[in-house]
């Protein structure tokens, strides 16, 4: 398996968490030292993990935030 390496520049906030104590997080992320992006996945509690996720860039980013926005979210 190739090694890879990131650097989390920020953590936007936390969508939920399991009972486990795992939460899906919106982080800020520069993946193998390039431009960073956006990050939507679960982390452990101590940090040192992760699972498998989603990563965007700051204009996909955009495109989702103008999509959940015309979304009728309400229940």
């Amino acid at each position: 398996m190739e090694e890879f390496s990131f650097e989390v520049i920020e953590n936007c906030g936390s969508l939920s968490e399991s009972g486990k104590g795992w939460k899906k997080e919106i982080k800020l992320i520069s993946w193998n030292g390039k431009e960073p992006k956006y990050d939507i996945r679960e982390w452990s509690p101590d940090g040192d993990k992760m699972g498998k996720g989603v990563t965007l860039s700051k204009s996909e980013m955009r495109e989702l935030k103008k999509l959940l926005e015309a979304m009728d979210l309400e229940d």
